[in-house]
């Protein structure tokens, strides 16, 4: 690279700061008038520093020299210090200097600091009387509304500058950036040729005209364009950085560390400086000496998102995960979603041994990486490490396919092979790469297959290969441990899963492994301590206290302590929102709307662009029945995610619950143009119609679904609806019998014993549910239903034989020995209390099993202990209006007319909320 003519004027540029120190020391008793002028003349030689010297002396006599003001931020807008210059022109403003002169250089200040939004403010609409003013300040105006992205408004600007100065070439340079936005990059060059013709030494023109061809990956072209930029302008500080960036892409590292002693001549403490010191140390693998530059770069620039990027990239090298986290996590939201970041976060966190936390890092990129084979190869890892060996498979296939011919990637042909059941090959294939490369891609790869295809003691002898490779890692014997437990071998497994944690405390995988086989040998607390040593060794193990929630739970927790164990997740990692999402849906489960609402309020500020999070808070918001903000949500929602039918389906279910029918079909037909075969919208669709009377239109879209899932029998999705005909009826059992004979499914047998029932058909239906039952014994799923149905219908009898038989496969089950009890309390049976009071043991404070036993209690006369479990169930589910009904129901038998009054006056306020309003009036009534 020809870098002569830039050197030589450094050379000048060095003896004028020489001459700058002379001035500091000979001003002695000139007059500012003196000094002022002696200030132009070096400004007319482009020498800033020597003419800021001459005009703060003269400011120093004179401190009422407006032009001075002027001059002077002129010369230290010239040499790089934007924030004084803002300072002199606002003094040179305050000291009436003339506006033409002071409002257009104090626009271009605003936006080299960064702030063009103050520019439009407070600018945009200065008057100004010359031409050469008004084309300066309108052009400034324009950059601020392209920085802010207001194209409209910049378009405008710039022909704005143009009307005032026509062929300003400023203004053609700023429509050349708007045209390169919109991707029209021939019709950018043209305008940057025509403002290059008008303005030979715009430089800003030829370092933009660079960037466009570096866009193009025409790195010579691009060379030259910046080499002319340092021929008009030596000291210009972009220039200079792109090219040293060309030469490190380029390899041409020691022509870059040349490039860079030139730049340290004028700009040695600059952070820009610092920085491309830092990133060709690392190119050249001095770990040590980038630390140092790039810290001093984030001294002067702690946000800058590069920056934090590449002091992170050198940490991951030093092997110091923690400081490379620190780093990563800062620049993450303010680097691009696929960028270096989140690549070198998630190795980082594999090679530290926290897949879990790799995998939180990942899944927000999941949709976007189909086309990218290396993301999808460390997603596989990722995948893999945490023990889900069937999606690990799936990303490895898919990163084979995108880069077969790479030779580097054996390992991906051999998945290509593998997946297209050209085994030996694969296999074979893998092997030898395994055998022969350092790396443990292949190895993870084998040992997947193998796991996949159940291939246990093959596994082993892969895993035995990759221990020779990494004996300390301790994701080398937690996949150990997963190829015993395939052989049934859990003594052995155990002893592997419990090395990965020796070497490796806070390993979640193998303490996950640890902790389900201590469950399954009826060992919870053991379980416990498990996800408890790993959260002493990783206090902000997201996964680790979730999985103690979901233990907690299914233990039958109370649901403050089920959150309370979410929340400490939340705490641990606030932009995870995995643990948000799963703290909405525990209240929303449990009805507790108002708890809902908060913890959706506080995700949706933690976490405003995601969109689970905010069809998460408009289901919270449905069930508090604010229906207008749940709809300002899911439009919210709808904009983020404008190629997903879930926002209009959600709206056209708030709109039918509100009774809006138009609207509601409109979203729905929304849906359906994102979807065609969306069956939420045309179940949707087909109810709206049948309510609307349009059965030939409802016929019409019943039968496409039909036709779209032939071996499904959705059929009609007539059923449950209260306008369909005998006719609609008939047809959907046929579709539905047809359905069962290709695919017998539980699902599919509901639904034909519901259309049975519902087209007036109880005895053939019963004699359906027989059969059923008697071709599947074991299907306890379908024995509930009819249990369930058989409650609702008053059928004591049938529905008790049927828990009867569930009790026998389940046991200790606390929701079958709630319903088995409060059905033997309907057939007077004596052992019912001992259901419920069973139930409650397995399950403690939970309202509906302590609102059951209550019942019952009451029934038989022990009202002192039924009246303290009511109040326990309603202080857990205060909402839970049908336990504050049997409540009340239950003080009128104990004879306390006067608390049983406030319970039902309780209800009584809930108006239309509450179904039972009737019953209500009428207890009421009678007391």
């Amino acid at each position: 690279m020809n870098t002569g003519n830039p050197i030589r004027l450094l050379r000048k540029a060095t003896a004028s700061a020489l001459l700058a120190t002379l001035l500091l020391l000979g001003c002695g008793g000139e007059k500012p008038e003196t000094m002022l002028n002696s200030a132009k003349t070096f400004l007319e030689k482009n020498d800033h520093k020597a003419a800021a010297i001459q005009l703060k002396n003269a400011l120093q006599k004179d401190p009422q020299l407006a032009e001075a003001r002027f001059l002077l931020a002129k010369a230290l807008l010239e040499g790089g210090d934007p924030t004084g210059a803002e300072v002199e022109l606002r003094k040179a403003q305050g000291g009436n200097y003339p506006a033409e002169q002071v409002t257009p250089l104090l626009a271009r200040t605003m936006l080299m600091l960064g702030q063009p939004q103050k520019v439009t403010e407070e600018l945009a609409k200065a008057q100004l009387t010359t031409p050469a003013a008004i084309a300066d300040l309108q052009t400034s105006v324009g950059h601020a509304y392209l920085m802010q992205g207001k194209e409209d408004q910049a378009v405008a600007a710039y022909a704005a500058a143009l009307v005032a100065q026509p062929g300003y070439a400023p203004a053609l340079l700023g429509q050349a950036r708007l045209k390169a936005s919109r991707g029209d990059l021939p019709g950018a060059l043209a305008l940057l040729d025509s403002a290059l013709e008008k303005q030979p030494s715009l430089y800003d023109a030829w370092q933009f005209k660079g960037d466009m061809f570096a866009a193009q990956n025409d790195l010579a072209a691009a060379t030259n364009a910046y080499l002319k930029v340092l021929e008009i302008k030596p000291q210009y500080l972009p220039a200079h950085s792109t090219i040293i960036r060309i030469l490190i892409a380029e390899g041409k590292l020691e022509e870059a560390g040349k490039q860079i002693e030139t730049l340290k001549q004028f700009a040695a403490n600059h952070p820009q400086t610092q920085y491309l010191r830092a990133m060709l140390a690392y190119q050249q693998k001095d770990y040590a000496a980038a630390r140092e530059a790039i810290l001093l770069h984030l001294k002067a620039s702690p946000e800058s998102p590069l920056g934090l990027q590449l002091a992170g990239l050198i940490e991951y090298e030093l092997q110091a995960y923690a400081q490379a986290e620190t780093y990563l996590l800062k620049a993450l939201p303010r680097t691009p979603p696929l960028g270096l970041a989140r690549r070198v976060l998630i190795a980082s966190y594999l090679r530290n041994a926290q897949p879990h936390k790799a995998l939180g890092i990942l899944e927000p990129v999941l949709d976007k990486i189909d086309k990218d084979s290396n993301l999808l190869a460390l997603a596989g890892q990722v995948f893999l490490q945490n023990g889900q060996v069937d999606k690990a498979g799936s990303y490895f296939a898919k990163a084979a396919a995108l880069d077969p011919k790479n030779p580097a990637k054996r390992t991906s042909l051999a998945l290509i092979n593998l997946a297209k059941g050209d085994s030996d090959v694969a296999f074979r294939d893998l092997e030898q790469v395994a055998a022969a490369d350092t790396g443990i891609r292949a190895d993870l790869a084998l040992i997947t297959a193998h796991l996949q295809r159940r291939e246990f003691d093959q596994a082993l002898k892969s895993i035995a290969a990759l221990e020779k490779k990494q004996p300390d890692n301790p994701l080398t014997y937690n996949l150990r441990g997963t190829a015993l437990l395939g052989k049934r071998d859990a003594a052995a497994a155990r002893k592997s899963f419990e090395k990965a944690l020796a070497l490796n405390p806070a390993f979640l995988p193998a303490a996950a492994n640890l902790a389900n086989m201590d469950l399954n040998e009826k060992k919870p607390e053991d379980a416990r301590k498990r996800f408890e040593l790993v959260l002493a060794k990783d206090p902000k193990n997201v996964e680790a206290f979730m999985a103690l929630a979901q233990m907690r739970a299914k233990e039958g927790g109370t649901t403050a302590e089920v959150a309370t164990l979410i929340s400490k997740a939340v705490t641990a990692n606030p932009t995870n929102p995995v643990p948000r999402l799963a703290l909405i849906s525990l209240y929303l489960g449990k009805k507790e709307v108002k708890s809902a609402l908060a913890a959706a309020q506080e995700a949706v500020a933690a976490l405003p662009e995601r969109p689970e999070i905010l069809d998460a808070a408009g289901r919270a918001q449905q069930a508090a029945e604010d229906y207008n903000q749940a709809l300002v949500t899911y439009q919210k929602l709808s904009a983020l995610k404008p190629d997903s039918p879930l926002p209009y389906l959600r709206m056209a279910e708030i709109q039918m619950a509100s009774k809006n029918k138009d609207a509601a079909l409109e979203n729905l037909q929304k849906a359906l143009k994102i979807k065609p075969d969306s069956l939420d919208a045309q179940r949707g669709i087909i109810l709206l119609d049948l309510d609307a009377g349009r059965s030939k239109e409802a016929l019409a879209v019943a039968r496409e679904v039909q036709k779209q899932r032939p071996k499904e029998a959705i059929g009609y999705i007539f059923e449950g609806d209260a306008h369909a005909s005998q006719k609609a009826w008939g047809d959907a059992i046929t579709a539905y019998r047809t359905g069962l004979k290709e695919a017998p499914t539980t699902d599919l047998a509901v639904k034909l014993h519901v259309a049975l029932l519902a087209s007036g058909n109880p005895a053939e239906a019963d004699k359906y549910a027989e059969t059923w039952i008697k071709e599947h014994a074991k299907d306890n799923r379908f024995r509930l239903y009819l249990a369930e149905t058989a409650s609702m219908r008053k059928d004591y009898a049938g529905a008790a034989r049927q828990y009867r038989i569930l009790l026998e496969a389940q046991p200790d089950s606390p929701t079958v020995l709630n319903n088995m009890a409060w059905v033997s309390g309907q057939l007077k049976d004596p052992k019912a209390v001992e259901y419920a009071e069973k139930a409650n043991k397995l399950a403690p404070d939970q309202p509906a099993l302590l609102d059951t036993l209550a019942v019952l209690l009451a029934d038989k006369g022990d009202y002192a202990r039924a009246m303290g479990l009511f109040k326990k169930a309603l202080e857990l589910a205060p909402q839970a209006s049908l336990i504050r009904l049997n409540y009340a129901k239950a003080l009128i038998k104990a004879g306390q007319n006067s608390e049983a009054k406030r319970e039902l006056d309780q209800l009584a306020k809930l108006g239309d909320k509450f179904p039972a309003q009737a019953e209500v009036a009428q207890l009421l009534k009678g007391l």
